[in-house]
């Protein structure tokens, strides 16, 4: 069965040459692809767009999958002048692209992508899909990287306003957010373009292991990024929590560059250096590290902005049939792991609380369904083809009767 939609141009802040955009971006590119022509604008990181062989391999990557790729430099600081820099380079670039290719659907990864794809629309007439992400100002207050009310913060909402009310289609991660969405004053009334998509997984790749054997060690997982939003010592103090029931548990942290933070923080802690293994590790190899994991960890900063996350990671410990620890006020994560009994979701970070969710835990693991209760929800809530799927029936939602060819 084939597809055929309007030319895409996506536009993505995250490089195609890390993780986040190769699990994000790249594994729904790659299908999309094959219902028309798809541009792809990114912004590399400096040690990224310096290695000539990674660069190489992912153009020939992306124009097997016939997706033309344009990587522009990603710049740091000044934050304000280098992200106003990126955004101007990258919106020039962009009105060129879709005046020269016939761009019918312009499709913007988060909220500085957002900012050049509305000059698109408004240059070439494209269909604009706003895909949040999640709630960007929000995030920069109550991660303490902005002040609260502050001048950048209330240009950042007008400006989501802005890109909320000029979307054809608006794409975010969770329904709790969705029911936020919904209640905000200026789109009272409104019909609206709303899908809710999380963040999904290959799980083709993110699959159980074939064989499990009892000798395998209590292994308490952490895959990703730490710092701001991720609580590594709330992660590590429940490890501790297991050592009490479980003394013979060692964790394995897989993280590609704040190896110093990590260290330090589980040396601040008390965490011996035989009882962790820390590994930095391509994509492609992350599969094969979680299913060596018993349980990962997923604990978020609990926050307004984060009612509209969904952790990458929670799809691909379950994927992996490996059951999760949470926490709640993190978009729909309570839910799911309570509701699905994949997991458990920590209310509080205190003693007793750790403690209570370990005794839950710990009885899980020992329920002999539940790696396949995980593997059951991932495929249920998380699965690629399905996001995959949501993502192209927007696109055909947006191409003109015309030009449509659904059933093809």
């Amino acid at each position: 069965m084939s597809y055929h939609v309007l030319p895409v141009l996506y536009i993505s802040y995250d490089g195609m040459l890390e993780p986040l955009g190769q699990s994000q971006v790249l594994a729904y590119l790659e299908q999309l692809a094959e219902d028309g022509p798809v541009h792809l604008i990114s912004f590399e990181k400096q040690a990224d767009r310096t290695n000539a062989v990674r660069m190489d391999a992912m153009r020939q990557l992306l124009e097997t999958a016939g997706i033309r790729w344009y990587p522009l430099a990603y710049h740091k600081s000044p934050s304000a002048p280098a992200t106003a820099f990126d955004i101007a380079a990258g919106t020039l670039l962009a009105v060129r692209i879709a005046r020269r290719e016939g761009v019918g659907i312009v499709h913007a990864r988060s909220y500085v992508p957002a900012l050049m794809a509305i000059s698109v629309k408004a240059a070439a007439g494209a269909k604009f899909i706003f895909d949040m992400r999640g709630f960007w100002a929000d995030e920069r207050v109550d991660g303490g990287l902005w002040p609260a009310n502050g001048r950048l913060f209330r240009v950042t909402k007008a400006l989501e306003r802005r890109f909320l009310l000029a979307a054809d289609h608006i794409v975010t991660l969770t329904h709790a957010s969705a029911r936020e969405i919904a209640t905000f004053p200026y789109l009272e009334g409104r019909k609206l373009n709303l899908t809710v998509i999380p963040t999904c997984a290959d799980l083709e790749r993110f699959s159980p292991p074939v064989t499990t054997s009892d000798a395998t060690p209590f292994t308490f997982g952490y895959l990703g990024s730490v710092g701001t939003w991720y609580l590594f010592e709330e992660v590590v103090a429940f490890y501790q929590a297991i050592l009490k029931r479980r003394p013979d548990a060692r964790m394995l942290i897989v993280n590609r560059s704040e190896h110093e933070y990590i260290i330090k923080t589980l040396r601040d802690m008390g965490v011996n250096e035989d009882q962790y293994e820390l590994l930095a590790a391509e994509h492609r190899d992350v599969p094969s590290l979680v299913r060596r994991m018993t349980v990962g960890a997923a604990i978020i900063k609990p926050a307004y902005s984060k009612i509209a996350s969904a952790p990458t990671k929670l799809a691909e410990y379950l994927g992996c049939g490996v059951p999760c620890v949470g926490n709640t006020k993190v978009g729909d994560m309570e839910a799911i792991l309570e509701g699905e009994r994949v997991g458990v979701a920590l209310s509080t970070f205190t003693d007793v609380d750790h403690a209570e969710a370990t005794d839950r835990l710990l009885s899980l693991l020992a329920e002999e369904g539940t790696p396949a209760r995980c593997v059951s929800t991932a495929r249920s809530l998380f699965s690629l083809d399905a996001g995959v799927a949501a993502y192209r029936g927007i696109y055909l939602s947006l191409t003109a009767p015309g030009e449509s060819a659904a059933h093809a």
